[in-house]
């Protein structure tokens, strides 16, 4: 639906579309993602210049989206403790245990601008199979004796949207530098151990993320390097290689 209206609407004017449930939804490589009642499911569409920071560095996009579903969450005064956190490159994660959501960009270039489709969902209210965001705000009140509410979907994805143009706002301006602290303080990758080529490859130790939004990892001897996935494996941090 949104892929035919989007270039029939006018630059300035929004365009989301949001779900109570799913049942295609589409994962990154093909993988098929269900998505119950109880989850907050939606596709955004929004137009950046190709000459723009932006424009220059679309692979961000997807840690723009990670991040500001994390701080729909944790910049609500009293759920900043809440362990909510980004996974490298389109994953929301409970602490580093369980995923929660996930992002999936989609871009078309048209002549000077970038369409841009944005599919994120995230599970607010649904314990089941894993855990939801609402299960741990429920754990944190338990553990610190607060009474934080529940959240709702609906509300989380009007917030999400709401930092996000805030995010994109600050990208253009000033670059990843003028987001990359934000998204470090939320990630769950630091000092983390990655093979490199295969299982059996060299060990590297992330240290953070490109001018392009590539992991940046540390093997010893040989410096800072940016490394890219394999395009094999589930788990995207399983197998990384060097690009030449």
């Amino acid at each position: 639906l949104i892929g035919r209206l989007m270039f029939e609407l006018p630059e300035e004017m929004g365009l989301i579309a949001i779900a109570v449930r799913q049942t295609q939804g589409k994962g990154r490589g093909g993988n098929v993602w269900l998505s119950p009642v109880g989850c907050a499911l939606s596709t955004l569409h929004i137009a950046i210049p190709l000459h723009s920071n932006l424009g220059q560095r679309i692979p961000f996009i997807q840690h723009l989206v990670s991040l500001a579903v994390v701080e729909s969450v944790r910049s609500v005064p009293g759920y900043e403790d809440i362990d909510l956190r980004v996974k490298w490159p389109n994953d929301i994660y409970y602490s580093d245990l369980m995923k929660i959501g996930g992002v999936l960009v989609n871009s078309t270039l048209i002549e000077t601008t970038f369409h841009i489709l944005i599919g994120f969902g995230f599970n607010v209210n649904n314990s089941n199979p894993t855990i939801c965001i609402n299960d741990l705000i429920t754990k944190f009140n338990k553990e610190e004796g607060t009474k934080l509410k529940p959240l709702t979907a609906d509300c989380l994805i009007a917030r999400t949207v709401t930092v996000l143009e805030r995010l994109i706002d600050i990208f253009q301006e000033k670059g990843p530098n003028g987001v990359l602290p934000r998204y470090y303080k939320y990630w769950v990758h630091s000092g983390k151990q990655v093979r490199l080529n295969n299982e059996e490859g060299p060990t590297a130790w992330i240290v953070g993320i490109d001018n392009y939004g590539f992991l940046q990892v540390h093997e010893e001897g040989k410096g800072v390097e940016s490394v890219h996935p394999d395009g094999n494996s589930f788990d995207m941090l399983r197998n990384l290689i060097v690009p030449k």
